[in-house]
């Protein structure tokens, strides 16, 4: 026993560094202050003048913290129900200069601890939040299924989930950051201008910590996907190939590993219940009238789940660290656009707040939210809106669900009064409830939902439908992994649309990514998504024109977009059988025109406009340019 003491003692201390798990800035800190968040903060920021930093140490609260930095000072300290947390705000004056700010943290009678803190320059406006546009075409991956590109990483030493298994779903696969690095090019050959990955924050959780939204430190990338230094690469790469870089945040709630669960630095920083207590998932109660205050307290402050402990973001300190870790990123690494996950679910004070304050700071910062509601009313509620106290709201843009609800009816339904394609009908029909609706992000499918191929039955017509509406409809269109080869599975669970990009990995036996690993029909698929996406890219018709929709007749909908440069006229018919249109309908938008051009099959003229007639195959989207 006496021989292996040492060792034991040095496994134990090692042991309580890894269960502390301090960030990489952190842990570059000179010894004395374990942990700092954020960081390190930034000089000559326009509307952020004071940071917050919580201090985290066991005992650091008996300590009083002190400064001498020219520009700097401390406006205030706080100390919360733990013993093991310090909250500290500064003041960083115009004046301040990049450089680091020495911290002395003393306690009479205990040798003082120290902190370096570093004030960085900040990177030239040009190289950071660049926003998304509905001249983007986005794509959106899971990290950890899309493709591997360093192996060593898949299993890392230490954290709480030490399998890596591909044949199992709930377990890590080993996809990382550099395998995405290395497809940018595959992607812009695609089309794609931005790309939203699944968070990347660290997930040091027993199970299921491959998805990203059971974060347990917010200022880490986690180590199983790569480094801070390959997340700069994979920005800066992606910027050099004209690709945006969209960040997934959860506001929400953390995995219960998250060391400020583990240990709470007040007893107000959760939502807590007597007993485990789940969120209903019914936002309506948010604004229904006639909503019992339980019910309201249950949708609001219920956990999402077991693992992943309800903020309480009321508690301004709890709002204040989000806050400073959502401007830290933007700073940090460059990114261009946050999309929040369930947005519905905290305070919406705060996420107003927080909306506000990101985009006074940076004006072209992308940002939107998932609502993943029922109903164009519902949805509105949450955004910038014209209903009566919309004008407080300041979410600009959401994950437009009731569009994929209307584009999935009518691909999947007969037209009736309100199904089918009136549904979709219906959908854009109250546009007029948002600011500006071409701000949503549109999409067949996402990590979420049933994979878009199997929701239409695997039939490559309807396929095409769809990938005609998604690039023709207003809104910013967004592709998820794997669509564009036909990548197919119902969520039922989830895990089931979440998997390999074949070709992703070491080993594959055939690689999607190259046209010689696809199928016949897979290359002609790819092939329109390609042209269609790079279609749109190239009309500004198709990103800020107008919107022009006739209603659905025997399953056909015919719409129109347009600018003062081109007119494009897109024909659906969701029947199976063939239509035969009367153009005469439509002339208050095809006056003055002779042909229909198809817009991607090479510029062949395709119709005449001077004959009355137009007919119209089964099951099939005509896209024409108008000349």
């Amino acid at each position: 026993m006496r021989k292996n003491t040492p060792v034991r003692l040095l496994a134990f201390f090692l042991l309580l560094i890894g269960c502390w798990g301090p960030s990489t800035a952190a842990a570059q800190q000179p010894p004395g202050v374990h942990r700092v968040d954020p960081p390190h903060w930034w000089v000559g920021m326009k509307t952020v003048r004071t940071v917050e930093l919580m201090v985290h140490q066991p005992g650091i609260a008996a300590y009083a913290p002190s400064l001498q930095h020219p520009g700097v000072k401390i406006r205030g300290v706080y100390r919360g129900d733990s013993p093991n947390y310090l909250f500290v705000e500064i003041e960083i004056s115009a004046k301040a200069k990049p450089g680091t700010v020495p911290f002395v943290f003393s306690q009479k009678g205990k040798p003082d601890l120290r902190l370096n803190y570093l004030l960085k320059a900040r990177k030239k406006e040009s190289d950071r939040a660049q926003g998304i546009r509905t001249s983007d075409v986005m794509y959106l991956l899971f990290p950890d299924r899309f493709a591997n590109g360093d192996p060593s990483n898949d299993l890392v030493r230490g954290m709480t989930t030490e399998r890596v298994d591909r044949k199992e779903m709930y377990l890590r696969h080993g996809g990382d950051l550099k395998g995405a690095t290395e497809k940018l090019d595959y992607l812009r050959d695609l089309g794609v201008s931005a790309l939203w990955l699944n968070p990347v924050f660290e997930n040091n959780m027993p199970e299921t910590s491959y998805h990203g939204y059971a974060i347990t430190d917010f200022y880490r990338v986690d180590r199983r996907l790569g480094t801070g230094e390959e997340y700069r690469q994979l920005v800066d790469s992606a910027h050099a190939k004209g690709i945006k870089i969209v960040k997934d945040i959860v506001y929400n709630h953390v995995g219960n590993e998250c060391f400020f669960f583990k240990d709470q630095p007040e007893k107000s920083w959760f939502n807590e219940w007597d007993s485990f207590t789940r969120t209903t998932y019914r936002e309506p109660v948010l604004f229904d009238p006639y909503a019992a205050q339980s019910d309201v307290r249950r949708m609001a402050d219920g956990w999402f789940d077991r693992h992943m402990p309800d903020l309480d973001q009321r508690n301004p300190r709890v709002a204040r660290y989000l806050t400073q870790a959502s401007f830290w990123w933007v700073e940090e690494y460059g990114i261009d656009a946050y999309r929040v996950d369930t947005w519905v679910y905290p305070d919406q004070k705060f996420m107003d707040d927080l909306a506000r304050a990101l985009l006074a700071e940076y004006p072209k910062l992308g940002f939107f939210g998932e609502t993943w509601v029922h109903g164009v009313s519902t949805q509105a509620f949450f955004m910038k809106n014209r209903l009566r106290g919309g004008e407080r709201k300041a979410l600009p843009a959401v994950t437009d669900f009731q569009l994929y609800y209307g584009i999935n009816d009518a691909l999947t339904r007969e037209q009736g009064w309100t199904d089918g394609a009136a549904k979709l009908y219906y959908t854009l029909a109250k546009d007029f409830l948002y600011e500006d609706p071409y701000r949503n992000v549109t999409f067949l499918d996402n990590h979420d939902l049933s994979r878009f191929y199997s929701v239409v039955g695997e039939n490559p017509d309807k396929f095409k439908q769809g990938i005609g509406l998604l690039m023709t409809l207003r809104g910013i269109p967004c592709l998820y992994y794997g669509t564009e080869v036909l990548m197919k599975n119902f969520s039922n669970p989830d895990g089931l649309v979440r998997e390999d990009f074949p070709g992703g990995f070491p080993g594959d036996p055939v690689d999607k990514f190259s046209a010689a690993g696809r199928s016949a029909l897979e290359n002609e698929c790819w092939n329109y998504v390609r042209a269609l996406a790079r279609y749109r890219r190239a009309t500004p018709a198709l990103q800020d024109g107008k919107l022009v929709q006739f209603v659905p007749e025997d399953g056909v909908y015919v719409f129109f977009r347009y600018d003062r440069d081109k007119t494009v006229m897109v024909v659906l018919n969701t029947s199976a059988q063939e239509r035969t249109i009367d153009l005469t309908r439509f002339a208050e938008r095809t006056a003055g025109f002779k042909q229909g051009v198809d817009a991607v099959g090479g510029g062949v003229a395709v119709q005449n406009l001077s004959e009355r007639r137009f007919p119209v195959k089964g099951t099939s989207i005509g896209i024409y340019e108008l000349r």
